[in-house]
């Protein structure tokens, strides 16, 4: 797949269709490359690319006359903003993500029973008064995996993306295609579509214009994958005029191939034999000392900056062995006769493992403060907002 882009700001009626009537149809294929030769493709062909060709853009941000120019980010993976009122009473309340200038968020749906069938980034912008352009990535054949597939109800619209929201003006909001890891079509979750980096320019009224990105890589991929989504991002940056930028997500540096079950079992009894003690602290919440050092190493051969806008050595995802939930994620990628194998690995540090999937890089521009990774983060039922712990970033644009 080559790496299109799009820029195309609409309405949310860009995303209206009337595709699920042939779900059933598209699930028998167990391929793309089957899927897409198919009679049934040929005819929905066109209203599946005018939807992940599309950017949504609303603006809800009254006009605002900013005088500080330091401006607050926060990028966050919102696990499909399935704890929605929680998540709102977070960015309202918490003392570390309120009133924050920026948000980059992954993973929000559009019309999926597991998260109420919202739009949830265009709740969200409503709730907060924010500016927001949205990005769907899949249109998900399915409810989801793991847990996800009990839930009541069906989708409506059956879609997930990834967003920008801003106090100030979006402009120029355009997204970069970047090609899946592995066959959506293969497994349990089937999907039509793939990844898209997000890019916006953000007219700040005190700063100047600085330019925006959220980026989700691959879970289900290999570390030179990843690399090499990233640099599909960074090559189209390079096309655009000059501008201070700040890109963030969530990146799934998880230090794993995981293109396939095996190859993440061969991984996995890898750092085993590594000594599962070292590996847990000086790899896993520090994937650019070795196993994701490809990838680090190209951003900063860009120009950018990742250490100083990072806590580094923090994981934003934490593995619980004892977590039902997780487990039944887990058992749709990964054999039931490796559990043993990865609990007894678990136990050795405690049973709970971190790993830093979630990060910021910059150019053009200087850190304010410290930059922090927000954990903790529960709604009224004691239940945490997300698997992903939010990570933010202060900064200012360095004059030009």
């Amino acid at each position: 797949m080559n790496a299109e882009t799009s820029l195309r700001t609409n309405s949310p009626a860009i995303l209206d269709h009337d595709l699920e009537k042939y779900f059933p149809e598209l699930l028998k294929f167990k391929s793309s490359a089957e899927l897409k030769k198919s009679v049934v493709y040929q005819k929905i062909k066109s209203q599946v690319e005018r939807i992940l060709n599309a950017v949504v853009q609303e603006d809800f941000a009254p006009e605002v006359f900013e005088k500080s120019e330091t401006i607050r980010a926060l990028a966050w993976n919102v696990e499909r903003g399935n704890r929605f009122d929680g998540i709102i009473e977070a960015f309202k309340n918490h003392e570390q993500l309120k009133q924050r200038d920026l948000l980059l968020l992954t993973e929000l749906d559009y019309g999926m029973a597991r998260s109420g069938n919202r739009f949830v980034a265009r709740d969200l912008a409503k709730e907060l008064n924010l500016n927001y352009a949205f990005a769907p990535v899949y249109i998900a054949l399915q409810k989801g995996s793991g847990v996800e597939s009990q839930v009541a109800d069906e989708n409506t619209k059956s879609l997930h993306g990834l967003a920008i929201f801003s106090r100030f003006p979006i402009k120029n909001a355009q997204a970069v295609a970047l090609p899946n890891g592995k066959d959506k079509m293969l497994g349990k979750e089937k999907r039509l579509g793939y990844l898209r980096a997000l890019i916006a320019d953000i007219a700040h009224p005190a700063a100047g214009d600085f330019r925006a990105v959220t980026v989700h890589l691959d879970a289900h991929s290999s570390r030179a994958h990843r690399h090499r989504q990233m640099k599909i991002v960074l090559d189209h940056l390079e096309t655009l005029p000059n501008l201070p930028t700040v890109i963030g997500g969530d990146w799934n540096t998880t230090t794993y191939n995981a293109q396939s079950a095996n190859r993440a079992i061969a991984g996995y009894f890898r750092r085993v034999l590594m000594g599962v003690k070292s590996v847990v602290r000086n790899h896993y919440p520090h994937p650019d000392r070795y196993f994701e050092k490809g990838l680090f190493n190209e951003i900063e051969r860009r120009g950018f900056d990742y250490k100083n806008l990072n806590e580094i050595g923090v994981g934003t995802l934490h593995y619980d062995m004892e977590n039902a939930a997780y487990n039944t994620n887990l058992s749709d990628w990964v054999p039931r006769w490796c559990f043993p194998f990865i609990f007894w690995a678990a136990k050795q540090v405690g049973g709970r493992v971190s790993a830093r999937l979630d990060w910021f890089a910059g150019k053009g521009i200087e850190v304010r403060g410290k930059p922090q990774t927000i954990g903790n983060l529960f709604d009224a039922e004691s239940l945490p907002l997300s698997d992903h712990d939010a990570v933010t970033l202060d900064f200012a644009l360095l004059k030009r």
